[in-house]
């Protein structure tokens, strides 16, 4: 499987980073987990924007689902002809959310997209297997684990310290796992991790690689994260930039 992340930055778009948005590819199909601010542009630098295959919204937050509103416009109004439904998961009320979003005065988004709405459990998305449980978030969320050939992915979306995240990723080959906050501060339960805490988790379901992903940039600092996770994970693990590619 290859990992190309398009945007990594948590909450709201960072200087050198859009929002939460990765392109996961295996056997020609291309999946895209999450589609968050800024998404979109980032996609376009890849090639054809329409070479995408189905899309995975982990939870509608706008940092990981705003861009599905703006690729409307790119779908609906494509100059060389109508486009087919592509399928697209997400939770409960996820084709309501985005039509609002683009705008509830028109016509619902049923031509644009095929909506699925998330539970926990397991599905196939074509090559892909693809295993869903609910993060401890104060909207419904879910992280996933996505495996093809023998090989598997796991990730977090946006969660605080929870058993459901130790269960997707056991013995994962890598875990692309968010750490938004910093040890020390005074952080909101239920809402996010640390790196201490994402290096905790991987340690314990005994990842492979850890992928750390949605630092906040206005308030964060990469280093003291860095040494967080290193002081948790004794394996090797990367902190993701726009534009990162892993082979997993």
């Amino acid at each position: 499987m290859k990992l190309t992340v398009l945007g990594c930055a948590g909450s709201f778009p960072g200087p050198q980073s859009p929002c939460s948005g990765y392109l996961l590819e295996a056997a020609g199909f291309r999946l895209l987990i999450d589609f968050g601010t800024g998404t979109l542009g980032a996609l376009q630098r890849l090639g054809d924007m329409y070479a995408i295959d189905a899309i995975v919204v982990t939870h509608l937050h706008p940092d990981h689902m705003l861009d599905a509103a703006s690729y409307v416009v790119a779908r609906r109004y494509c100059p060389t002809g109508r486009l087919p439904t592509l399928p697209l998961y997400g939770p409960a009320g996820v084709a309501g959310r985005l039509h609002d979003v683009y705008d509830r005065t028109e016509a619902p988004l049923d031509d644009v997209y095929d909506f699925h709405e998330l539970a926990p459990g397991e599905f196939d998305l074509g090559p892909f297997r693809v295993t869903t449980e609910l993060m401890d978030h104060p909207v419904e969320t879910f992280g996933l684990r996505i495996t093809h050939d023998g090989r598997s992915l796991a990730y977090s979306s946006d969660t605080g310290p929870c058993d459901a995240l130790l269960k997707l990723a056991q013995g994962a080959d890598a875990l692309l796992c968010e750490a938004s906050y910093l040890e020390g501060a005074d952080n909101p339960p239920h809402l996010h991790l640390t790196g201490k805490d994402a290096g905790e988790h991987a340690t314990q379901a005994g990842v492979k690689l850890l992928l750390i992903t949605h630092l906040v940039a206005a308030w964060g600092d990469e280093e003291q994260t860095r040494r967080e996770v290193r002081d948790a994970y004794a394996g090797p693990f990367d902190v993701v930039r726009s534009g990162s590619v892993y082979e997993i």
